[in-house]
């Protein structure tokens, strides 16, 4: 599990085949868990400046495999006790959003981002969001679009500043949007009870 919280922005040493290799000051252990641009990969060399991970053929089909070069966003996985300031995020990216307009407004900056119609009923007004890894506030939701408002502090430390019309970002809807469909769908064919409904939630 990860927080949305970037710890550093990491640069690219290499993206070669399946291996990508990060110039990091976190120092890592092979098997750990870090988040990279908001997918959960798992670490299997470690170099005395960073560490590598390696990309399964399906992790290359959904992310947007193009912005794994020059810098990255990381997130190394949560810890027991560690607090939790953005939200629960599991490193599972969903799609591929396209942002399609950065609106500068003085003090914070309008970001519209487009996604295929079938993941809108997981993005919720004033429900969390992960992009690229952060962890953000989904403000307004259209039919295939939502806007996000980035404070100055977030553009300036993240990759945000390098978006432009037409950048490709991951997107992770929120975990507790996706349970929630997919438990009321279950429960429409399979007429499921309050009692087991609450057992699933539980067990998240």
């Amino acid at each position: 599990m990860f927080t949305g919280l970037i710890r550093e922005v990491a640069k690219v040493k290499s993206f070669v085949g399946s291996t990508l290799t990060i110039k990091s000051r976190y120092k890592a252990n092979i098997g750990d868990s870090i988040a990279i641009n908001g997918a959960c990969l798992t670490v299997v060399k470690v170099d005395a400046d960073g560490f590598s991970v390696e990309l399964s053929p399906e992790s290359r089909k959904i992310l947007a495999i193009e912005n794994y070069k020059n810098e990255v966003h990381i997130e190394p996985a949560m810890k027991m006790g560690d607090r939790l300031e953005g939200h629960i995020v599991q490193g599972h990216i969903d799609t591929i959003g396209i942002v399609k307009e950065i609106k500068n407004n003085g003090n914070s900056y309008d970001v519209f981002i487009e996604v295929d119609k079938k993941y809108m009923p997981y993005i919720v007004p004033k429900g969390s969001i992960t992009i690229d890894g952060v962890s953000l506030t989904i403000n307004d939701v259209n039919a295939n679009s939502f806007r996000l408002t980035i404070i100055p502090h977030t553009m300036k430390e993240t990759l945000f500043k390098n978006y432009r019309k037409g950048s490709k970002v991951n997107v992770e809807t929120d975990m507790f949007a996706r349970y929630m469909a997919h438990i009321i769908n279950h429960q429409k064919s399979t007429s499921l009870s309050w009692n087991e409904i609450d057992a699933i939630n539980a067990s998240f």
